[in-house]
């Protein structure tokens, strides 16, 4: 991981033609060996990488452990990550995980996954924002041109690849991006910042103070705008948009035992081809307390409301307001077993205006979601830990989901672990599987509704069995990796089967899948002012129907937009007191389709404190391909253009 300081929580131990590889590598050789000479110096302003293993993360048991004890393919993204890649938004600052798939679609939309099966509506992940569920239930997804968070305030980005069904939910097959802010307390003083480039612009402030009352707070205030991007074909994608946002935070107490009230509202306008902008609003308000109880137990409740609403022209206008309620109880039972259970409840009342081209069916919806969970953990050994967990989740489509999971972890001295784990996971129906309407023309023959396509009535939750090995390690001071093999059978995949009593398509569930595949990365101290981190994904994802499926469209309807290979290698390098050069190249393989090219991309960012509350950054983007395309069928794909994006941050 790059240098400079963090706040972290530590517990501290006892195809066109391109370039060939040689040639793509040859700019980032080039750059690593000019600057090599200056890597010898004080240390680096940053965390150790011992430290950084035993960074406390949640997302694996729902509890705070530290990241080296964790069973799973975890990795973290830290605020000083963030800050040294000169990310300019939620989804740039996730390609810092090498376990994401992530592809920029336009210049709104972007198709992010873990393990397979990518797309803008891209539905096996789970993504939160401190603790708040970013998912529409029109297609069990998330609209990514409507999140955005004060990337300055970023706490950590802790990133799941492979299923966390049993704690979080359905929906949570392939992996969890659980994105937890900084408290109040850690954000005080004042702090500014713009930036820009040809194809955005962006301007964000913050204030954090203290209450009388012996509690924190900050406010901030952001806008965002991007330009069309060009496509292949030579025109513009139509895909810019502009958007304010807002919000609050405040703290009482201590993480441990005290109390969150937190907000945040948006408003935006998002281009779209051959009608009026897309309209965009929002705003949630989260309530959270954490308690030590007697004995030393914990509990945690959080309730929280979440508001949207999205006016597309020509397609639908949607309404979601969504009511969550949690409980969990952490407790030591003895000395060699931790339990965690609870459970949670939401309601989701979504309002639909039809249009012409597709609707919903009833417009109106009351959505209710019910769970109960438990996680066990049991100190077989000093160095063996079994862990067993069982989710139960009710929800208006299919009733009960079993969601269980097992786990073994091996640790055989403070520094390595082996874990292996199988798990169950299941992504429950959205709107669009069972209520999604595309009328005729005439609409009803005989009074009998007709329609090009609709949902499926007896449509089922889509199916994941997942076996999972893994080991971490940190053999030496200056060098840590992680690496994981996963095998994922998938059941049940949605398929368009002609309607059974009548004319037009249907969804069913009558395909299935696997996915297998090896993914891994490291850290390497390599100097004391050079740290160099790498990553490597490989995997190979299958579709077949089903025999007794009548999919007109075959395999190429159940195609997946996934590359066989994708890796990334970051270095950074702080050259002298105060200067800094971070360069990311990222490498993605060929997708078949649509059909795309592999590509290389190499961005690299100068950082210069200017003095001790300004600093100045230059991001260049793309520097060594003047455009490539990441997603979509040509010709009309937008092209990812070379850039310099400037920036100026003031911090009180």
């Amino acid at each position: 991981m790059p240098a400079c300081q963090d706040e972290h929580r530590i517990v501290r131990p006892a195809v066109p033609p391109r370039a060939a590889p040689a040639q793509r590598l040859a700019p980032l050789g080039l750059l690593l060996a000019a600057f090599c000479a200056h890597a010898h110096g004080a240390e680096l302003a940053d965390l150790s990488l011992e430290e950084l293993a035993n960074i406390e993360v949640t997302s694996v048991s729902k509890r705070a452990q530290p990241l080296s004890d964790a069973p799973a393919s975890i990795y973290v993204i830290t605020n000083n990550d963030i800050r040294r890649s000169g990310a300019t938004s939620l989804p740039e600052a996730l390609r810092l995980a090498p376990n994401l798939q992530i592809a920029q679609v336009d210049a709104r939309n972007y198709a992010i996954t873990a393990r397979g099966f990518n797309s803008p509506f891209e539905n096996k992940l789970l993504v939160l924002i401190d603790g708040r569920t970013v998912y529409t239930p029109l297609f069990s997804g998330v609209f990514w041109d409507v999140q955005s968070v004060m990337l300055e305030d970023v706490e950590r980005i802790e990133v799941v690849s492979g299923p966390g069904a049993t704690l979080w939910g359905a929906n949570a097959v392939n992996g969890v991006i659980n994105i937890i802010t900084r408290s109040a307390a850690d954000t005080q003083g004042a702090l500014a910042s713009v930036g820009g480039s040809k194809f955005s612009r962006s301007g964000a402030a913050r204030y954090g103070g203290e209450l009388s009352n012996g509690g924190h707070y900050r406010v901030y205030g952001k806008a965002d705008s991007n330009e069309d991007l060009r496509n292949e074909a030579g025109g513009q994608s139509l895909t810019g948009w502009h958007r304010k946002q807002a919000g609050f935070r405040a703290d009482w107490g201590n993480p441990g035992s005290g109390y969150t009230i937190q907000g945040d509202a948006y408003d935006g306008a998002l281009h779209q081809a051959r009608t009026a902008d897309i309209q965009v609003s929002g705003a949630n308000l989260i309530g959270r307390i954490n308690r030590i109880l007697d004995g030393g137990s914990k509990l945690n409740l959080q309730a929280y409301w979440d508001h949207t609403e999205r006016n597309q022209p020509l397609a639908f206008a949607e309404r979601l307001d969504t009511f969550d309620l949690q409980a969990q109880h952490a407790l030591q039972l003895g000395s060699a077993q931790q339990l965690v259970w609870g459970g949670g409840y939401r309601l989701a009342r979504d309002r639909v205006d039809n249009g012409v081209a597709f609707g919903f069916l009833p417009g109106d919806l009351n959505m209710n979601w019910a769970n109960i969970f438990a996680q066990d953990e049991i100190a077989l050994s000093d160095k063996l830990k079994l862990t067993g967990g069982l989710k139960l989740e009710r929800n208006n489509y299919t009733g009960v989901e079993t969601l269980p999971t097992l786990r073994l972890a091996y640790k055989p001295n403070p520094t390595s672990l082996a874990w292996s784990a199988l798990s169950r996971s299941v992504r429950a129906p959205s709107r669009i599987d069972r209520d999604l309407f595309s009328p005729t023309n005439p609409k009803t023959v005989n009074g009998v509704p007709q329609y090009a396509i609709a949902g499926g009535p007896n449509f089922a939750s889509e199916v994941a069995d997942v076996l999972e090995v893994g080991y971490r390690a940190q053999p030496l001071a200056t060098l840590s990796y992680s690496v994981t093999a996963f095998y994922s059978q998938y059941r049940r995949l949605r398929t368009t089967e002609p309607n059974p009593v009548g004319a037009g398509l249907v969804f069913e569930n009558r395909a299935r899948g696997r996915n297998s595949g090896v993914e891994m990365w490291g850290n390497w101290q390599a100097l004391p002012r050079w740290r160099l981190s790498a990553g490597l994904v490989v995997q190979r994802v299958e579709t077949e129907l089903d025999a007794d499926s009548r999919d007109q469209t075959g395999t190429t309807g159940l195609a997946t937009s996934d590359p066989s290979n994708f890796w990334q290698l970051r270095s950074s390098i702080d050259i002298a007191e105060g200067k800094e050069l971070d360069v990311m190249m990222r490498h993605v393989g060929a997708l078949s389709s649509p059909a795309l090219p592999a590509y290389t991309a190499i961005d690299m960012r100068y950082g210069w404190k200017l003095r001790r509350d300004l600093e100045l950054s230059l991001l260049g983007q793309n520097l060594f391909d003047a455009k490539h395309a990441e997603f979509g069928a040509a010709p009309g794909r937008a092209l990812y253009e070379r850039a310099l994006y400037v920036k100026l941050v003031w911090r009180q």
